[in-house]
């Protein structure tokens, strides 16, 4: 088998995915548009829900893992007294419940008291999560339901508001990677005696990536391969720690934390993670980190 010849066009876009089309479908649209196969995403949005889709091209994707884990924002309407096999608007209505009484209050009383900090998420099936090679919506279609460990994610915030619809109420959720808002709409119905669903999700950030910066998928602008590691601690090395970089070498750790990102003549060469005694590894080298 021919080897694939490697990518020439490398960058990264913030996408406001539009509703109706897939995480999958966008980066079908850019492979075309840019003429280049390796191309991939960070964090799947479900079909009709909008908003912020990191994007990366070429060499980027190899720091896609850094905007993966991103903490992230979410505005949702939750609909109370309606269950759906989806969890969300797009399903069909598997139950009703009699919620008219149930106020502003009482929803903040259920987040504040169940749904904030570090909880146990059980992913729903209609999640993009795979189970033994195959991912769970896969499985729901065939009407399959299989168990599913609990993932531990933490929610920093999630702000309720009242809507012009009795039985609607606005979510801002912040909150970890791998989090579930559908599941979290769902959790308040059950909470509070009955059922609710998730509409109108909208993710509009993703770590330092917001909607003001967002545009669709057919004009999205390419950006530098560094903007997708502007969020990690800057750290410019001179010609001679670029070539140890080049070469996988360990580094003595810089201020902070880490992860860091690491410059030679302005242009990204790698990332640096904290290893062991006072040492930092290579978690990416970049195809730069040999051109110094």
């Amino acid at each position: 088998m021919a080897r694939r010849p490697p990518p020439t066009v490398h960058g990264m876009c913030i996408v406001d995915k539009p509703a109706g089309m897939t995480s999958h479908d966008v980066v079908g649209q850019l492979r075309k548009r840019f003429s280049e196969r390796q191309i991939g995403h960070a964090g799947t949005l479900d079909p009709d829900a909008t908003g912020v889709l990191v994007v990366a091209v070429g060499m980027a994707t190899r720091l896609l893992q850094f905007a993966t884990a991103s903490t992230k924002t979410y505005l949702g309407e939750v609909v109370l007294g309606v269950e759906t096999s989806t969890l969300d608007a797009a399903g069909e209505v598997v139950a009703t419940h009699e919620m008219s009484a149930v106020t502003l209050a009482d929803v903040k009383q259920v987040v504040e008291e169940h749904l904030l900090g570090e909880i146990d998420q059980i992913p729903p099936m209609v999640s993009a999560l795979k189970v033994d090679g195959k991912r769970l919506h896969e499985l729901a279609r065939e009407g399959i339901e299989v168990e599913r460990k609990p993932r531990r994610v933490t929610i920093s915030r999630c702000d309720v508001s009242a809507t012009s619809e009795a039985h609607v109420f606005a979510i801002e959720v912040e909150c970890s990677a791998g989090t579930y808002i559908r599941s979290i709409a769902d959790d308040i119905g059950r909470l509070l005696g009955g059922g609710a669903h998730l509409r109108a999700l909208r993710r509009v950030s993703t770590g330092t990536f917001g909607v003001d910066r967002a545009e669709p998928p057919e004009t999205c602008e390419l950006l530098p391969v560094e903007t997708i590691a502007e969020s990690l601690a800057r750290v410019d090395v001179s010609k001679d720690v670029a070539q140890k970089v080049s070469v996988g070498g360990l580094l003595p750790v810089w201020e902070g934390d880490g992860p860091w990102a690491l410059y030679a003549d302005d242009v990204l060469i790698a990332v640096y993670e904290a290893f062991r005694n006072g040492d930092a590894k290579p978690t990416v080298v970049l195809p730069t980190a040999s051109q110094r």
